[in-house]
Order: structure tokens, then sequence, then C-alpha cells
């Protein structure tokens, strides 16, 4: 029994002393982790990034993105359907006006103009057969009214004649009703035939104008196509660098589509895009900045796209600068619209410091040590925040991330 109660009291002891092992260990975890929150090591500059609280503009933007594209480049287009016979020139190289880029196969156009010529010849003596049939109809419809003219005028005389037998007692009255009666038959068969003569005469204008409209519309086709036969020989309108061509030599083009496209890299212009959530903040005549690297370039939205796609909205930049050595073809930039501007306010330098939030706390750095302080900003964009208060011009302020020290009111900055 003895043992056994000597064997329990150890064991109770020994849980004892592990227990307060135990709870000394976690106290010094936390009282470390406590000491470390609370008391950090002091910051030395190198750590840090600061900068100076001055007057100045300060500017509204909204984030976009962008393209640098050249502010004009033409698309040659095939003026025929054909197929690639030769490639002159590769992207990338300069061209100059009139200098040739591409060559087709116009074998099968040449054919067709070839076909159209003989058409055109056909209806040219087309015409003037139905001229020369039509001036023969006309004639001969001309020379029956002389003839009938000449029997008129013997009528006349028949009538006259039985008019006298009559009188002289030689004739009878049915002779000369009969007379009178061809006469008036022969005259109305006269008026009969002039009407068919005018109307002749509007049936030949009419056939010639209709042969000569349709020679006319094969006269447009055939320069229509000696045109498109000249345009084949694909050359460059005016200069530039080739951008892009197609060098797929022997595929089939149809007419209109793409061959080669040459930029003026003389002035370019930015293609940006941003959420369609920002579209009624977005007007033409806004001003941008675009951001390439360290180089930052002003412009304006000439046009808004009136169409969303993927819930992205399109506009065009035209930069003031835009023939600046840093845009390149198809660049990926940064653009900032402006969407308010203040003058003569308060700004820092913006940073990872700065959440976004109107009301915030920041370290400023004085005498080599960093207080805290609650100051309240305004605009902001991706260079500078205004402050509205909590900061007067001059005073330096830590802009790096200073989350880690959020407890902590003061922290030293040594050298």
């Amino acid at each position: 029994m003895d043992k056994l109660i000597e064997e329990e009291v150890l064991s109770a002891k020994k849980k004892k002393t592990y227990l307060i092992i135990f709870i000394i260990l976690i106290t010094l975890v936390i009282s470390i982790l406590l000491i470390r929150y609370y008391f950090k090591s002091a910051l030395t500059g190198a750590d840090i990034t600061t900068a100076k609280v001055e007057t100045g503009i300060i500017e509204n933007t909204i984030n976009a993105t962008g393209e640098v594209l050249p502010e004009f480049e033409e698309v040659l287009t095939s003026p025929i359907s054909a197929s690639i016979k030769n490639v002159l020139m590769d992207a990338g190289n300069k061209v100059n006006k009139g200098q040739s880029v591409l060559l087709l196969d116009k074998s099968v156009s040449q054919a067709d103009y070839g076909k159209l010529q003989f058409q055109m010849e056909s209806k040219e003596n087309e015409i003037r057969k139905l001229k020369l049939d039509l001036e023969k109809s006309f004639y001969d419809i001309k020379s029956n009214n002389s003839i009938k003219q000449l029997r008129i005028s013997n009528l006349k005389d028949a009538v006259a004649s039985a008019k006298r037998l009559l009188k002289a007692g030689g004739g009878t009255k049915e002779d000369v009703e009969r007379a009178e009666l061809d006469l008036k038959v022969a005259g109305l068969e006269k008026l009969q035939l002039e009407n068919e003569i005018k109307s002749k005469q509007q049936t030949m204008k009419i056939e010639i104008r209709e042969a000569e409209i349709a020679l006319a519309i094969q006269k447009n086709e055939l320069n229509a196509l000696k045109r498109k036969l000249d345009l084949a020989d694909v050359i460059a309108t005016r200069p530039g660098v080739i951008t892009w061509v197609n060098k797929n030599i022997g595929s089939s083009v149809h007419e209109g589509d793409a061959l080669v496209k040459i930029a003026d890299l003389s002035g370019f212009k930015v293609a940006g895009s941003m959420s369609d959530n920002l579209l009624d903040k977005i007007h033409t005549n806004m001003a941008a900045v675009i951001r390439i690297g360290d180089t930052q370039l002003r412009g304006s939205v000439v046009n808004i796209s009136p169409a969303v796609s993927n819930a992205t909205v399109s506009f065009d930049i035209q930069l003031n600068q835009k023939d600046s050595k840093v845009l390149r073809p198809n660049q990926k930039v940064d653009v900032f619209l402006v969407t308010s501007t203040r003058n003569g306010v308060l700004r820092v330098a913006n940073g990872p410091a700065f959440n976004g939030s109107n009301s915030q706390e920041i370290f400023v750095l004085k005498n080599g040590v960093a207080e805290k302080r609650i100051v309240k900003t305004g605009l902001s964009n991706f260079d500078y925040v205004e402050i509205i208060s909590g900061l007067k011009a001059g005073d330096e302020v830590i802009t790096s991330d200073m989350g880690d020290y959020k407890n902590s009111q003061t922290v030293t900055i040594s050298n």
C-alpha cells in the first residue's frame, strides 16, 4: 500500500512539474512576441522611402490600359481574286511612295479583260448594224410616203376630172363620189404612214440609246477591270514602314482581302481600353497621361467607341508629342485619365503607405524619429496624393509600407 501511494504522489508531482514548465514556455513565447510586436528594433534610412509635402497641382485619375499604334496606317487590299505570285518586301522594311511591295498572278483577270474587250467590240458592231437596219426601214417608210403623196395628187386630178365631166353632162354623180372617196382613203393612208414615220423615229432613238447604254456599261466594266489589273501590282501610296505583309506565296486571295499594312511611324496614337463600369466618367477632349517606364506623355481622348466588348470600352488618345522617341508600335502602356484637377494644394508623392481611404495613419519623419499622425486625403493619382489636413508644407512623410508598425506611435530611424 505504501508503495502504491508513493508512486501516485510521484506521478502527480511529475505532471505538475510538466505543467509548470509548459506554462513557463508559453509565457516566454507570448512575452517575446509581444516585445517584438510593440518594441521592434529601429529602422534604418535604407529601409524606407520618404517624400516631402509640397504645394502644387493634383490631378485625380482613373486607370486604363493602352497600346501604341501608328497614327496613320494604310491597308492595301487585293483588287482582284488572284493568287500571291511574289513578295518583294518584308515586314519592317521602309518603303517609298510608288515602290512595289507584292505581286499577284493576274492571268485569270487578264483573260476576263480580253473577253470583255471582245464583247464590247461585238456590241459596237451590233449598234452599227442596228443603225443601218433602222435607217433602211425609215428610208422604206419615207419612200412609201412619197408614193402615197403621188397617188393623192392623181386622185385629186381624178376628182376634178369627174366633176368637170358631171358638169358637162358626160359623167355621173356616182363617179364623182367614188373619186372623192378614193381621195379621202388615200389621205387617211398617208396620215397613217406619217404617224408610223414619227413612231419609227422614236423607236430608232430608243433602240439605239439602249444599245449605247449597254455599250457604256461594258466600257465601265472594262475600265474598272483595267484599274484593278493596274492595282494588282501592289505599290505603296505613301512612304512608311511595312508592319505586316501576307507572305503565303501561291495562296489564293479574294477581292478586298488585306495584303499589306504600311504605317507612318513619324506619329503615333494610343488605343486605350477600360472597364465599362467607368463609362460615365470618360468623355472626348478628356486629358490623359501615358506612362512609359519613367517617361510621361500627355494627350487627350479624341473618340470613344459606342460599342462595349467583353465588358470593356475602347477609346483613342491623341498625343501632344506624337513623335516621341520612346514610342514603339504595339507597345503596351499605362493610361491615366484625368477626371478633375486642383491647383495650389498640399500634395505628397504616392506610395504604399497610402491605402486609398480618406482618413489614415502615416508616419512623419523628424530628427530621426518617425511619429504616427492621422491625415485626411483628397484627390490622388499614380504620382501624388492630396493632403487636406494633418500635414503642412515641408513635412517629410514615410511613403513606404509601415504596416508592421501600426501599433507603434513612434519609430526610431537610424542612419
